[in-house]
């Protein structure tokens, strides 16, 4: 049978291993949920599935309509979803963390006129619903499906792969969030993918237990996680966030096999004490990206997995996914693995010509064939002018800078927006981050550009200290940054201003909050925690 819809390709699945554990909550999951810890079976899950969809359909939910779903990572969202998908609704993820003003514009945007919610933000959305001018209902997720305000809009057309799955939003961390509008072919091809992989992360079918503490609104865990146990069979363990202290229990309990993470992860493990219950485990590999150089082959050696990297983007999501799951994996190198034959890449420079041997270039993908958005989004809600701009040539204009070496691996090198152009040099602030955080008094660092009426730019570090410091400590400290990256960095890529905060600005998924970053550089310099490093960068003999 030929998938068409993502609620097709679960029940598939659940008539084949109805017995089977399909959902896993695990202890301290349950615990911050107020949820009971343990396993739901595919054919469980099946049946409370079916009388959601039964409950939807009843009450006029069809083709065309959107709901949000605010209901963290928990088991609900997995099976409204999965419900309102048999019926071409639209799921639209809600995170948790957001609050008036960013609620006000993700439902004025989308317009939803349903939430399945929390029952403690129910009147946080319906606030930002007027405020938004958007008629609007909430239900929490065992309540009774309120009537629809509209007929579905698209009652006559059959539900099929081009139908619109979710509508995700990007985390804006420079602008606007954007929403990208995801078909189910987007989904069905990650699982398919995922499926499909090979070298060091071959799946076993109806036997992989994959954890994750990523956001379920976002693509990781929505469509590569989620989908691989959709397509292949197995169990998902949805953690409630990440835990540094308890993740390793977790897995244990949870009988975990694929971890998925973020690069602030393995840090943050590898920050606890060494146990003898490091390699305590049954995990087989993780899939991720952004694990700093440092910490990658120290992780894989005192945990006993390898940690593979990959690079995808929302806009993107399998069609253009490239792993390193082939050896070899070029350890602690940022590489993410070389291209192959399901999609097509080039790197070019601000001119938009191909870069020559190993620079570095802007990432631009395709599909190979005859469609270059296959498998792609199907482009940005009410913004037909970015999608044509991100599509402009005919290829992805990703916004990411890589480069390749002669043997074809892709290796990243920063976001195009983060590079700090001084003195006419392009300089990464990734790879300046990479070696601050290496200092044994720097807990996370972040890098943005300042103006300099001489220079351009120059390089100013944001830095959170492992233990506070008095000023008189805190220069001397921020000359010992400065001389540790001279030591390891062209001279110009040195901090030249290094700010003392007591925390960065993050997204909810722990990423650093660029935009905001880039005002924050702007107003640091002249303050007293702001320290003035511009003498110690001087040309080297």
């Amino acid at each position: 049978m030929t998938m068409r819809t993502v609620h097709q390709c679960f029940v598939a699945t659940a008539a084949r291993t109805p017995d089977a554990e399909f959902l896993f909550t695990e202890s301290v999951t349950a615990k911050a949920y107020g949820i009971e810890a343990g396993a739901i079976r595919w054919g469980e899950a099946a049946s409370g599935v079916e009388r959601l969809r039964q409950a939807y359909a009843t009450a006029g939910y069809g083709h065309g309509h959107r709901v949000g779903l605010l209901l963290e990572n928990r088991p609900a969202f997995l099976l409204h979803w999965l419900a309102l998908n048999a019926l071409g609704v639209s799921v639209v993820p809600i995170n948790a963390e957001m609050r008036s003003a960013e609620l006000v514009y993700l439902i004025g945007h989308s317009e939803i006129t349903l939430a399945v919610t929390l029952p403690e933000r129910a009147a946080d959305l319906r606030a930002a619903a007027v405020q938004a001018g958007v008629a609007f209902q909430t239900m929490g997720p065992d309540d009774a499906v309120p009537a629809a305000a509209t007929p579905a809009p698209r009652a006559q057309d059959a539900i099929g792969t081009d139908t619109e799955c979710a509508l995700l939003y990007t985390s804006g961390t420079t602008g606007r969030p954007k929403g990208c509008i995801l078909a189910n072919e987007y989904f069905l091809r990650a699982g398919e993918w995922y499926a499909a992989l090979d070298g060091v992360c071959g799946i076993r079918p109806d036997t992989e237990r994959v954890i994750t503490p990523l956001p379920l609104n976002h693509m990781n865990a929505m469509a590569f996680s989620t989908m691989v146990v959709l397509t292949a069979g197995g169990c998902l363990v949805q953690l409630d966030r990440f835990h540094p202290k308890s993740w390793l229990a977790s897995a244990r309990e949870s009988r975990a096999t694929i971890v998925h993470y973020l690069g602030v992860m393995p840090a943050m493990l590898l920050g606890a004490p060494e146990s003898a219950a490091d390699r305590d485990h049954a995990i087989r590999w993780g899939f991720g990206a952004g694990v700093d150089r440092k910490n990658h082959a120290p992780f894989e050696a005192r945990f006993g997995f390898p940690l593979v990297e990959a690079w995808a983007m929302t806009e993107t999501g399998a069609g253009a996914c490239i792993m390193a799951n082939r050896e070899p994996r070029q350890v602690g190198t940022s590489c993410f693995g070389r291209s192959q034959d399901y999609v097509e890449v080039r790197l070019v420079d601000e001119a938009g010509e191909q870069v020559a041997g190993d620079q570095p270039g802007e990432l631009l993908v395709r599909s190979a064939g005859d469609d270059p958005r296959r498998y792609f989004f199907s482009g940005y809600l009410k913004d037909e002018a970015a999608t044509r701009d991100a599509w402009e040539g005919g290829w992805f204009h990703t916004g990411d800078l890589v480069r390749r070496d002669a043997d074809g691996n892709f290796f990243f090198v920063d976001r195009k927006k983060n590079v700090i152009r001084r003195s006419g040099e392009n300089i990464s602030a990734v790879e300046v981050e990479s070696v601050l955080n290496q200092h044994p008094a720097v807990k996370a660092s972040a890098v943005a550009a300042t103006p300099d009426p001489v220079r351009g730019d120059e390089v100013l570090a944001c830095v959170v200290l492992n233990e506070d410091a008095g000023a008189a400590e805190r220069e001397r400290i921020a000359a010992g940054i400065v001389e540790h990256a001279l030591a390891q960095l062209a001279y110009y890529k040195a901090p030249g201003y290094v700010a003392f905060v007591d925390a960065l600005p993050l997204t909810p998924s722990q990423k650093i909050q660029r935009g905001q970053l880039r005002e924050l550089a702007h107003a640091l310099p002249g303050q007293a925690h702001c320290i003035d490093t511009r003498s110690m960068k001087k040309r080297q003999p």
